[in-house]
């Protein structure tokens, strides 16, 4: 058995992010872990711009974003392993991994959990029709296109409006495809406003919003998907059949985090995100074991991915080299009715930090309007926004000389429209 102070589990950007902020904070020997042969992640497939603008204040792409963490991860002593899989974690911080040299255990200080994401299928959804080839996932079309150098299709349709399937279309489309329709079964899409426009709207590409596929037909490969309109409660309605010929339907219906190992370790899941309740500096249920990026909730933008895991970075060498923070709570964030989540789930006691970075995502689309913090009785900060979306992840910042006026240990953040 081999031993290390921190172990890191995937080498995408939070994985790469966390390294870097726990090797500045004073740790010296660390062990990052990544399934593929190189470093960077979901980055590498991603060759569109607009990575970058908060963190570096500049427009980036993937792997030009991607490339950076890896320049400043090689100024370090960190310790790189690729093509590892990791097979399990137990919950006293061994690694279970296997690579060509053979079956490998792991006894780590410390670990955080960097693994991403995946896609959902079309098992997931269980879209009815003939099991023909020519239906895939946003992400994997990606990769084919964007890495393998492999086209999809000529005609295609897309069911979801997730960031992947918005991008995709306009790649495709560049690459001399037809994109016949943009299917979303929710009354609002669930990506970023500037991809609806820029992949969307400027390549005439129509959006059919409370729609679903309710039919695929095809022997070998897909000849034709059939949509229908939903109703509220998201069961087709009869008589609103569109079809359209085509031959690949991409299916971009959400995303979830990678969180087979987190189960198998006994760490506690959020049923809201599917990932690991955390503390306020990403410290997971089980002590010295943190969590942070896609693997924790899923984001918008990568920016905020690394922002996450250098929070969980600084809290694994400060969990290592100095005091940890104590395993207990003292509040615990619960979320409205028109809230989805809130990340971190639950606060420390004695915060060193002037303030809170929140994360939360709004069920429906709200206008001016006020985001509130309460103790349940007492307004104890609020925060005013022009517009929020679903697609669009949100962020407050809670001070933490307000959270010690609350009464009781339980904070509740809610929204409200302001009345014209």
């Amino acid at each position: 058995m081999k031993n290390c102070q921190l172990a890191i589990i995937g080498g995408g950007p939070a994985g790469l992010a966390a390294a870097v902020s726990a090797y500045q904070n004073g740790v010296r020997d660390i062990l990052l872990l990544e399934r593929d042969k190189s470093l960077g992640g979901i980055l590498n497939q991603c060759i569109h711009n607009g990575f970058g603008l908060h963190y570096f204040k500049e427009e980036l792409t993937g792997p030009e974003y991607a490339a950076r963490f890896v320049a400043m991860l090689k100024e370090t002593a960190v310790r790189v392993v690729s093509d590892t899989m990791v097979l399990d974690i137990t919950d006293d911080r061994v690694i279970h991994a296997v690579n060509t040299d053979g079956y490998h255990t792991i006894r780590a200080d410390s670990i955080i959990l960097a693994m991403g994401c995946r896609e959902r299928t079309r098992g997931a959804i269980s879209i009815p029709g003939t099991r023909c080839a020519g239906i895939l996932t946003a992400g994997a079309a990606q990769r084919f296109v964007n890495m393998e150098g492999y086209m999809v299709g000529k005609r295609i349709v897309i069911l979801g409006s997730g960031d992947i399937g918005l991008i995709m279309s306009r790649r495709l489309s560049l690459e001399g495809a037809e994109v016949l329709a943009c299917v979303e079964v929710m009354p609002h899409s669930s990506g970023l406003q500037r991809n609806i426009v820029q992949c969307l709207d400027d390549f005439g590409i129509p959006l059919y919003l409370s729609h679903t596929v309710t039919d695929i037909i095809g022997r070998d490969r897909v000849e034709r998907v059939v949509i229908q309109k939903v109703d509220e409660n998201r069961l087709p309605i009869p008589g609103t059949e569109i079809a359209f010929d085509c031959d690949t339907l991409l299916l971009s219906v959400g995303l979830i985090p990678e969180n087979e190992l987190s189960r198998q370790a006994g760490i506690r899941l959020d049923p809201r995100t599917n990932g690991p309740e955390v503390f306020e500096n990403m410290e997971t249920t089980i002590p010295g074991v943190f969590a942070c990026g896609n693997v924790l909730h899923v984001h918008d933008l990568v920016d905020f991915v690394t922002r996450e895991a250098q929070n969980a970075g600084k809290s694994a060498a400060d969990y290592l080299l100095r005091d940890p923070m104590p395993a207990t709570e003292a509040y615990r964030i619960e979320a409205s009715d028109d809230i989805s989540y809130t990340v971190p789930q639950k606060l420390h006691p004695a915060i060193p930090q002037k303030a809170v970075s929140v994360f939360f995502r709004v069920r429906r689309t709200f206008e001016k309007s006020h985001i509130l913090v309460t103790d349940g009785e007492t307004v104890l900060c609020a925060f005013s926004r022009e517009r929020m979306a679903p697609g669009e992840m949100e962020q407050i910042y809670l001070p933490t000389a307000l959270l010690r006026r609350a009464k009781g240990n339980t904070l509740y953040i809610s929204c409200e429209e302001v009345s014209k």
